[in-house]
């Protein structure tokens, strides 16, 4: 009955177009009233309490970070960089697409942000070059979902507030996944590329274009090494770092590339408060929502239907993975960590499953959620810079989400690629 109420109620909210935190809000209000086996203030004080935490002020800096970077110069520099490194070779935008989608990826931590910010240069470019509108646009939206499992990302930071996992260690663990998941794509890419025809930039390799690119590109490339290298070395927590990141971007943009006005400060910062008070509701709703399931005994029955279900732990993991590419076809990605992370992490527990490698598996089985219909946000940002519409690119975006789902058995079944730089470091 409980089920029957919260995600019966959600699902027919969302069917009626109400935002996502708000669904889920309602879904928790129609549980109170018609179950009362909490008061009503329960609702009211979730919201608030789950936004009082300092993992948590994270999100709105590395969200205003991407933004001034964006606004900045900063991404169009990583472009130029990522061209004079393979944009020679035969298919050679498709990899400067997603090569530029993994460097602004280390410094947003947001999917859709990469997408806009790289997708607004490159899809053009593409386009101009001979490579169909359909391909470049799909191409865009399917990188982007590097920029959260590229660390930093805002959803590991979720998970890791929600299962009490370190964010440090995510962050860590997000590289082997994010060249497996850039991998992917780009043979995808060369295949595409050798069978339509797809040139390069028509120039030669050329080191003095190279060392000239990263000579411009140096202070953006800085940015995931003063990131991360200030949380490993202990300067200061991924919270404090996010902090670092928009003072750096900014300085960075404004006194060094001198290419962020006032204006673009004052939008980066209204942009931001949006997002981030979207955000918030999804994660105090959702919250609410994931203590309501543990009050009435939820996770622990679904640990009991997949033990009976299966022994296991290699075919647990394909059903949990099967589980959660349907759940990111139709919910947002931080509220189904929020839902779904500590009860799933209960389940994969007992089977050995480290707390850390099951968070990767999360992040890319959701990253592909922003390129899946009927949610995928991905796809709505690209359709908005191409003016393309949503079926025409749902149909383009296939071969991409096959190709990275094919990358999400390997980082699965090969926890090592997650757990080689952590263990490495010591962590």
């Amino acid at each position: 009955m409980v089920l029957w109420v919260l995600l019966g109620g959600m699902g027919l909210f969302l069917l009626l177009n109400v935002p996502v935190g708000i669904s889920i809000a309602l879904a928790v209000m129609l549980y109170i009233y018609f179950l009362g086996s909490v008061p009503m203030k329960f609702l009211a004080q979730n919201l608030f309490t789950a936004c009082d935490s300092f993992p948590l002020m994270a999100i709105p800096f590395f969200i205003l970070a991407g933004s001034l970077m964006k606004e900045g110069g900063l991404s169009k520099r990583l472009v130029a960089l990522a061209e004079a490194l393979i944009g020679y070779v035969p298919g050679g935008f498709a990899f400067v697409t997603i090569l530029s989608c993994m460097f602004f990826g280390a410094v947003s931590g947001s999917s859709p942000a990469t997408v806009a910010a790289i997708g607004s240069i490159m899809i053009p470019a593409m386009v101009e070059r001979g490579y169909s509108k359909e391909f470049a646009t799909a191409l865009a939206a399917a990188s982007g979902g590097l920029g959260v499992i590229i660390p930093p990302s805002i959803p590991m930071v979720v998970y890791g507030v929600a299962t009490g996992a370190s964010i440090g260690k995510m962050f860590l663990g997000g590289f082997g996944p994010g060249v497996v998941f850039g991998g992917a794509l780009m043979v995808l890419s060369y295949f595409v590329a050798k069978k339509a025809g797809y040139v390069g930039s028509g120039e030669k390799f050329s080191i003095k274009k190279v060392l000239i690119a990263f000579k411009d590109a140096i202070w953006a490339l800085m940015i995931p090494l003063v990131i991360l290298g200030g949380i490993y070395s202990g300067v200061f927590t991924p919270t404090e770092a996010s902090v670092v990141a928009v003072f750096y971007g900014f300085f960075v943009g404004k006194f060094v590339y001198k290419e962020l006005s006032w204006r673009d400060t004052i939008e980066a910062l209204k942009d931001t408060a949006v997002m981030v008070g979207t955000i918030l509701i999804i994660l105090g709703a959702g919250t609410a929502f994931a203590k309501v399931l543990t009050i009435e005994g939820i996770p622990d029955k679904i640990v009991a239907m997949f033990q009976a279900l299966t022994q296991n732990k290699l075919v647990l993991l394909l059903l949990i993975n099967i589980l959660l590419l349907i759940v990111g076809c139709v919910m947002e990605t931080l509220s189904a960590i929020l839902i779904l992370g500590p009860i799933l992490y209960k389940v994969v527990e007992g089977y050995g499953v480290d707390l850390i490698h099951f968070g990767i598996i999360m992040v890319v089985n959701l990253a592909i959620g922003f390129i899946t219909p009927p949610v995928g946000v991905n796809l709505f940002v690209a359709c908005g810079l191409t003016g393309m519409s949503f079926d025409v690119l749902s149909k383009a975006i296939f071969p991409f989400v096959i190709a990275l789902i094919f990358a999400l058995f390997v980082i699965t079944y090969v926890p090592s690629i997650t757990m080689f730089i952590p263990k490495l470091l010591g962590y």
